[in-house]
């Protein structure tokens, strides 16, 4: 039954006012609305569009969300090649550029405009009729990649204008540093190495295949460019600064630090005052872009192959500083990776006081030969993670030792491996206390034990108050119910449900059980290899490295990895533990035509309506086939739901048979 009226002008509303939130927050720093009252507005449209699809338009601000459409990322020409800019480092190389510009325009006066030179990636927005078609990378300039889905998580980027107008529009995609800052927090708590920069950071996460992870990744942009594809339209446009100034009322995120210049006098003013003040910004900036203000005269200056001749980048030079390395401190992650850190007499570098910087591994530590003791060079250029250069050998002190890495973990004193072809040592005990917060938050997540409730706060505070001290402790909370009931904003329905999901956890398969306990390298897809495979956890004890890495998609890395972990004590301990308390560490027997689907290899594509897609590909490899990312000449069958993309004309080209949920129903009944 279609929407009526009310309906359409309630999600219009809705939309409209997400939208201008959306602004308001990302583009004018001024929220007007807190995040509980914007994500209730967020449900209650995502609702609304579930219940009529026919409302769900392009331009609504649940498509910022993501979705799991696995991206393809096809390629894009850019009619108008997107050119770099021509580098310099010096109050010469300015005053060479500007020479050049006054010979080229003949004595004809002209002005500059400067502009913050963001650390990002360069982008292209296209508009058809004010409405977001296309989004692509810059790539190698004439050709990108089409990142459309990615870019529509950007909460800055309008989704549709005010004006019905065909422009293309191109900016920065970069990294807030508390955004940046918040992910590298992540990363360290889960036992991943911390990202070097927001530039690569910010490439990485554009390129990401799940749109939903990308808009988790909270990404900002500013716009540097404007072009109307109509061609009598774009004769209008005579400025680069007005052009700046009618984006930002299309309410596109253009920067504030913009200024308009009447000389190259004023220019090398802009960036001595730019440099010295760029700590203070909230994103990181690596220079100054100057370009001739009228577009006639760029026009007429023109472009060489890679560059245009009109515009040309100041690059800040890197900070850097010489302070004594006091100690190596080690340092432990989620899933035990051991860092190695360098403890530093404090210096102040690019706007904040260093105390610490990571060493990365120990080949890091002996490929620059670092001692403690030594005066080192530290860097906070480009990276906003401090890093040491290099040592300054002349200060060396006769006496100093080469580092060596030590035989015990710094915090639970048990043994510290080093696999074969990695770079990391890692502590194998998972009932160490520095990774009891990570590994308890893997623990109760939805893709592992589906514990609801166990937030992150929540596990913090119950490991402040000594309710957890692992992840066996879970299964002990029913015994502290008074307690936890008792305890200041804690109610008696949240306890209960954390209890109840508790108890409904126990339920959860040996492949998640198995992926759950955090073995280092098994993921997901690999603990159901191995339950497949082994059938009960005892099975899995008492195999060999070698018997593990025989397994078809298991190789010598996670083999190795398996095998540790089960000839750790104190995790075989927690197994025991965890097997009292009642999980299952056995797969379920095996029923007649549970196999029938042996052989088989299926491909998921498009949005399916009665299943989730992991709900799936649980189905698909519980009868024995494989589930695939890519369609091949090998796929039996691709499984095509509304909204299906390329692999969808892939099969087609291939003769793979598609098939749809109903047929696919039949197949599994």
């Amino acid at each position: 039954m279609p929407a009526d009226k009310k309906t359409i002008d309630k999600a219009k509303k809705l939309r409209d006012r997400i939208l201008d939130a959306d602004h308001k927050y990302y583009v004018l720093s001024k929220p007007d609305i807190d995040d509980y009252t914007y994500d209730m507005l967020m449900k209650e449209l995502q609702e609304l569009e579930k219940q009529y699809p026919e409302l769900r338009t392009p331009d609504s601000p649940t498509q910022r969300v993501g979705n799991d459409l696995s991206n393809e990322f096809p390629t894009v020409i850019h009619e108008v090649p997107m050119l770099s800019l021509s580098n310099s480092y010096d109050e010469n190389d300015l005053d060479e550029f500007d020479r050049r510009i006054n010979n080229l325009l003949k004595g004809v006066d002209y002005q500059y405009v400067c502009e913050l030179k963001f650390d990002g990636i360069a982008v292209s927005l296209t508009y058809r009729n004010g409405l977001l078609v296309q989004g692509a990378t810059r790539g190698d300039g004439s050709r990108g990649d089409e990142i459309t889905n990615n870019l529509k998580t950007v909460r800055s980027i309008p989704l549709r204008l005010d004006k019905n107008i065909d422009i293309e529009v191109r900016g920065e995609v970069f990294f807030m540093l508390k955004e940046f800052f918040r992910i590298n927090e992540e990363q360290e708590a889960e036992g991943r190495p911390r990202y070097a920069n927001p530039r690569n950071t910010a490439a990485g996460s554009l390129k990401l295949k799940d749109s939903r992870e990308v808009a988790a990744r909270k990404l900002n942009m500013y716009c540097y460019s404007l072009r109307f594809l109509d061609a009598k339209e774009h004769t209008k446009l005579v400025s680069h600064y007005d052009n700046m100034q009618f984006l930002k009322k299309l309410r596109f995120p253009v920067n504030d630090n913009t200024k308009v210049v009447k000389n190259i006098g004023e220019v090398k003013r802009f960036c001595e005052e730019t440099e010295a003040n760029r700590d203070e910004l909230p994103y990181e900036i690596d220079g100054v872009v100057v370009k001739i203000d009228s577009l006639k005269q760029q026009e007429k200056i023109g472009s060489i192959a890679k560059s245009p001749r009109w515009a040309i980048a100041y690059k800040f030079k890197a900070k850097q500083a010489v302070t004594k390395l006091k100690d190596i401190t080690l340092q432990v992650g989620r899933i035990g990776t051991i860092t190695p850190v360098a403890e530093l007499e404090p210096v102040f570098l690019a706007g904040s006081t260093i105390s610490r910087a990571t060493l990365h591994n120990s080949d890091e530590i002996e490929r620059k030969d670092i001692r403690v003791n030594d005066y080192v060079k530290i860097e906070k250029g480009g990276d906003v993670i401090p890093k040491v250069v290099e040592v300054v050998k002349e200060r060396r002190a006769k006496n100093s030792r080469p580092f060596k890495m030590p035989e015990k973990c710094p915090v639970c004193r048990q043994p510290i491996h080093r696999p074969d072809g990695e770079a990391n040592h890692y502590c194998t005990n998972v009932m160490c206390p520095a990774q009891v917060q990570g590994r308890i938050e893997h623990f109760v997540a939805r893709s592992a034990m589906d514990i609801e409730g166990l937030g992150y706060q929540i596990v913090e505070k119950f490991i402040q108050l000594g309710y957890l001290k692992d992840i066996t402790d879970i299964y002990k909370l029913r015994s502290k119910e008074k307690e936890l009931k008792s305890l200041e904003r804690f109610g008696a329905k949240s306890i209960d449900n954390i209890l109840n999901s508790v108890e409904r956890s126990k339920e959860r398969p040996f492949d998640k059980v198995l992926y759950s306990i955090g073995i280092r390298h098994v993921g997901d897809r690999t603990a159901k290899i191995l339950a497949r495979q082994f059938k009960d956890i005892d099975n899995l004890i008492n195999a060999k490295a070698e018997d593990i890495e025989k397994i078809h998609e298991v190789g010598p890395r996670i083999a190795e990895s398996v095998y540790d972990f089960f000839h750790t004590k104190t995790n075989l301990q927690m197994i025991e533990k965890l097997r009292k308390a009642g999980l299952k560490f056995e797969s379920e027997k095996s029923s007649a035509g549970s196999n029938k689907f042996e052989g088989l290899t299926f491909v998921l594509t498009g949005t399916l309506e009665k299943y989730k897609r992991e709900e799936a590909q649980e189905i698909i490899e519980s009868l024995g086939g494989k589930a695939s990312s890519s369609v091949s000449k090998k796929t039996s069958y691709v499984l095509a739901g509304s909204d299906a993309g390329s692999k969808l004309t892939k099969a087609k080209e291939l003769g793979v048979k598609v098939i749809t949920e109903d047929e696919f129903e039949k197949m599994v009944k």
